[in-house]
């Protein structure tokens, strides 16, 4: 039973959260590009390629994903 409540509670915050991804963004000429500085840490404890944390991600949504449907 806890299982089912936290699949329906992230459920619930993913459909709270969704109109705020697609909400409307302002006129590109009202607001200006601003700098952002990205900096790239690297850990020498981990080493993980790029792709391969995109396949360890994806794979958690699928995962992730079946785990809902099955709930379902």
């Amino acid at each position: 039973m806890r299982k089912y409540l936290l699949f329906a509670a992230i459920a619930g915050m993913l459909a709270i959260m969704a109109p705020m991804a697609v909400a409307d963004t302002p006129d590109d000429q009202t607001v200006g590009a601003t700098p952002v500085a990205v900096q790239r840490v690297n850990m020498p404890w981990v080493d993980l390629s790029d792709e391969a944390a995109m396949v360890l991600v994806g794979t958690a949504l699928i995962g992730l994903a079946a785990a809902v449907r099955r709930a379902a």
